[in-house]
């Protein structure tokens, strides 16, 4: 067997595991209760309602972030979106969903790193962390600083 067909036979096993591994995780309590919120979050009118309503404020102000501080409605807009996201905030719906939705992300971020440093301790794994913990935003260390 060539190193060409081998490469091949080991690429669809690696497909068919990572397939079985997407079915584990679909199949989860966690995965279950974000699509629970999510349909929950999806069908309520008034929660819909208030989702528009904070598309239409961030939408404004993007508008004055072209201009920044010197934009003459720039911290009104800013504040009308923080306003509509505590509006959503105060769904209990919008909550869980955030939650189940975080704690999905957190084993998906999991499996990833899980992954990578089976292969390499080096490989770096993207997170959706805005605060991410060892440099460079990649959930590694990157040499930086």
């Amino acid at each position: 067997m060539s190193v060409s067909e081998l490469r091949t036979v080991d690429m669809a096993q690696m497909l068919t595991y990572a397939y079985e591994l997407g079915d584990m995780i679909n199949h989860s309590v966690c995965a279950a209760d974000y699509l629970y919120w999510k349909q929950i979050v999806d069908n309520d009118a008034e929660i819909q309602s208030c989702v528009r309503k904070l598309a239409s404020k961030k939408e404004l102000f993007e508008e004055t972030q072209r201009f920044g501080h010197f934009h003459p409605n720039y911290h009104e807009a800013k504040d009308k979106v923080a306003e509509v996201e505590l509006e959503l905030e105060g769904f209990e719906a919008v909550r869980r969903f955030k939650l189940a939705e975080k704690e999905l992300d957190d084993i998906l971020h999991e499996m990833s790193e899980l992954i990578a440093y089976s292969v390499s301790q080096k490989i770096k794994v993207p997170s959706n962390d805005p605060n991410p913990k060892g440099g460079c935003g990649s959930g590694g260390s990157c040499g930086c600083g």
